[in-house]
């Protein structure tokens, strides 16, 4: 295929010891400085109170990382409202589908209806276009453990298609007992870039579909276990690249048989100040 071309405008991170892109960016720049602590979700501002009761962890992981990614381009004059959206996970809602399947082996079989609006792959893209009035297209998909690799091809084929910026938000977090046995997954993950058309200045990231490739590590034993631990995870080494800065070539996996091959132009990419 031609190579994919755009640039990056905003980035959001969440994760273990990375609780936003502004601290993220500083722990993947230097990775002996990386603290391995839980992921704690902070609540999405977005939602009303009541809506952050109902919505599951994958929610609230994508929306948080999400708004972190857009707060660096309103000032600019993008609008949350008009940016087309890809959300991809590999997990959905893990949480859901565990008491989702309880319900079905129970003598009543009663569903919550709460429970199965939020079981459907797309209920992070739900959530967030109502949260900011956005009537714009949104993709959600899974790849199994190229769901981020698979949401970025999408992604960036958007904005070659449309000429317009596009959010994608890729997002993973635990199941529980007994499905964490054969789906482990290590902990809540969250990744959000808003891609624009490629632009002379500032960050430019270019794509290629290439025959399958062994992928870039983070070159830190803890990040590389995490980036394999969380599909999520998987654009840990893209994020390390936008956080050094300068120029750079790194592989992550894509469908099967294939890989992506990514390269970066950037100056050193923090987040705006709060």
């Amino acid at each position: 295929m031609s190579t994919l071309t755009v640039s990056v405008l905003g980035v959001g991170l969440l994760g273990p010891g990375l609780p936003d892109w502004a601290v993220g960016a500083a722990a993947l720049r230097d990775p002996s400085s990386w603290v391995d602590t839980p992921t704690v979700v902070p609540p999405p501002q977005r939602l009303p109170a009541t809506e952050r009761r109902r919505a599951g962890p994958v929610v609230k992981v994508s929306l948080v990382v999400a708004d972190e990614a857009v707060a660096a381009v309103t000032a600019a004059g993008l609008d949350a409202a008009t940016l087309p959206t890809v959300f991809t996970s590999s997990t959905g809602e893990p949480s859901n589908c565990h008491a989702l399947c309880e319900a079905l082996a129970a003598p009543e079989r009663m569903v919550s209806p709460t429970r199965f609006t939020n079981s459907v792959h797309n209920a992070p893209g739900g959530y967030w276009h109502i949260a900011v009035h956005s009537m714009a297209a949104s993709t959600s998909l899974a790849a199994h453990d190229a769901s981020f690799g698979a949401g970025l091809l999408e992604a960036m084929t958007q904005v070659a298609a449309t000429g317009a910026p596009v959010l994608l938000v890729a997002a993973d977090v635990p199941y529980p007992a007994p499905l964490d046995a054969k789906r482990p997954t290590r902990d809540a993950v969250g990744v959000a870039l808003v891609l624009a058309p490629a632009s002379a200045a500032g960050t430019t990231l270019c794509l290629q579909l290439v025959p399958e490739a062994p992928p870039t590590t983070c070159g830190h034993e803890g990040l590389d276990q995490l980036r394999q631990g969380v599909p999520a995870a998987r654009a840990l080494p893209l994020l390390q690249a936008l956080a050094r800065g300068g120029a750079s070539a790194l592989v992550v996996e894509g469908p099967p048989g294939l890989s992506l091959a990514l390269t970066v132009t950037a100056p050193v990419f923090t987040a705006p100040a709060a």
